[in-house]
C-alpha cells in the first residue's frame, strides 16, 4: 500500500538516501530542505515529480509555514521522519538568541509534528532522529541563557528530542506511534564529515532503519521507545530521560519556546 511520507532534511545524507529508498518502493515522498537547488536536484534524482518544501529549521516561523503548506495540500500523512539536524555550525545563535542546535534538532521537529498531528492517522508514525550521543539537558542552555560547545549542544538536543518523543507517546496512547531512533553512529553523512573529518560508515545502515521505523510491523507497538541501531535493538536512552523532574523541565521549556 502506498504511503505518504514527509522527510525533513532530505537533500543530504541519510535523509536523501531514505527518500530515494522509499520512492523506489512506490511511496509518495514529500521532500524538505533549506536549499532550493538541492531540493530540485533530489527531486530530479527521485523522478515522478515529488513534492518539495523549502524551510530553514533555524527559523520556527518557516517551520510553521511549511506545516501550513502541507496541510493545504494533504488531509493525510502516514509518516513523518524528523531527520533534519545540525552539529557544527559557524553561527550558533538564532536572531532570537536561541542555540541553533536546540532549535533545529529539538524545537523545529516538535513544532512541525504538533502542527501536522491532525492529519497523521492513529496507525501513522512519527520517527525522530536521536543519537548515541545523548546528555542531560541544561534547561538554561535550551532556553538560550547558557552557551554550549558543539558536542554539548548536539548531545543535549538529541536527548531533548528523545524526551519529547516519549512524552508525546504518553499524551497520545491511541496513536500515532512516536519513536526515537539512533540511526547508527558515525555514518557517512555531511554532518559526520564536517564534524569529525572522517568518511563514516555506510549510509544504508541509517536509511534502512528509518524505512523500517516508518513502515514495518516491528515498530507498530513501539510508541515512546528508543531504538539504538548500533546494538540493533530497542534500548534505554540516557537515564536523565527517565527522571520525571528533568523530563518535565525539558518539556516546559520546549512548550514555552514553541509558542508563536
Amino acid at each position: 500500500m502506498t504511503k505518504i511520507i514527509l522527510i525533513t532534511g532530505a537533500t543530504d545524507g541519510i535523509g536523501r538516501l531514505t527518500a530515494r529508498t522509499l520512492a523506489a518502493d512506490g511511496h509518495k515522498v514529500l521532500l524538505h530542505g533549506r536549499s532550493a537547488d538541492k531540493l530540485s536536484a533530489v527531486a530530479r534524482e527521485l523522478g515522478g515529480d515529488p513534492e518539495t518544501y523549502l524551510a530553514d529549521f533555524a527559523r520556527l516561523d518557516e517551520v510553521r509555514a511549511l506545516a501550513k503548506a502541507i496541510l493545504a495540500r494533504h488531509d493525510r500523512l502516514d509518516a513523518l521522519i524528523n531527520n533534519a539536524g545540525v552539529f557544527k555550525t559557524p553561527q550558533t545563535r538564532t536572531p532570537e538568541g536561541l542555540d541553533v542546535r536546540f532549535v533545529v534538532n529539538t524545537l523545529a521537529p516538535y513544532v512541525l509534528t504538533k502542527a501536522l498531528l491532525p492529519i497523521i492517522p492513529q496507525d501513522g508514525r512519527v520517527v525522530n532522529l536521536s543519537s548515541a550521543a545523548q546528555a542531560p539537558v541544561d534547561v538554561a542552555a535550551l532556553r538560550g541563557e547558557v552557551a554550549l560547545d558543539h558536542m554539548g549542544a548536539y548531545a543535549q538536543s538529541k536527548l531533548a528530542i528523545t524526551i519529547w518523543t516519549q512524552e508525546m507517546a504518553w499524551q497520545h496512547p491511541d496513536g500515532p506511534v512516536f519513536v526515537a531512533v539512533n540511526p547508527g553512529s558515525l555514518l557517512a553523512s555531511k554532518m559526520v564529515k564536517e564534524g569529525f573529518g572522517i568518511a563514516g560508515n555506510d549510509l544504508r545502515i541509517g536509511a534502512d532503519i528509518l524505512r523500517r521505523a516508518a513502515l514495518s510491523d516491528e515498530f507498530s507497538k513501539a510508541s515512546g521507545q528508543y531504538f539504538d541501531n548500533d546494538s540493533g535493538r530497542f534500548s534505554r536512552p540516557d537515564p536523565a530521560a527517565q527522571d520525571a523532574h528533568h523530563a518535565a523541565a525539558v518539556m516546559q521549556a520546549i512548550g514555552d519556546l514553541a509558542v508563536e
